[in-house]
């Protein structure tokens, strides 16, 4: 079941602990990756919107190309390794279909988290990732492990 209460993150944003919490977001075609040390038992996930950032305007956490080698600077900076590291990946869906299918945005930002994760040699252990209905994960950092509940198509956006 997933708990209220927990540390809600939105679209731009990462959150790396060391303590026992749970850290949890809603996500459509945005992307979600979850990282956890079981050796230290820290843990951290990150939410992005869009896969690359094009060298245009600003870095952001909003791009996976960008939030997804921070979240794993920050978990390196609470003392893990890539070594110890594994990793889930949740999000992805085609929540628009009225949107040029070219875009796929979803499929996109899935590819990248993969490329990236692989490019530090970090294992993904689980995923769930693709498909139309969003979803809202909550990440226990005491156990690990991530709660997942799909959320109503027609009522659901990125956050």
């Amino acid at each position: 079941m997933i708990k209220t209460g927990s540390n809600f993150i939105h679209v731009g944003q990462i959150h790396v602990d060391t303590k026992p919490i749970l850290i949890s977001t809603v996500l459509g075609s945005c992307i979600a990756v979850c990282l956890y040390d079981k050796r230290l038992c820290i843990g951290g996930m990150n939410h992005y919107l869009l896969p690359f950032w094009n060298g245009n305007g600003l870095q952001s956490l909003k791009f996976g190309n960008i939030s997804i080698p921070k979240l794993i600077e920050s978990m390196i900076d609470k003392g893990a390794t890539c070594n110890t590291l594994e990793a889930k990946i949740f999000g992805g869906a085609s929540i628009n279909f009225s949107s040029c299918q070219t875009m796929m945005v979803g499929e996109k930002n899935i590819l990248v988290a993969r490329e990236i994760l692989n490019d530090y040699k970090i294992k993904i252990v689980a995923e769930d990732v693709g498909g139309n209905n969003g979803r809202k994960i909550q990440f226990n950092l005491e156990q690990g492990k991530v709660l997942l509940k799909y959320t109503a198509k027609s009522n659901f956006g990125d956050m």
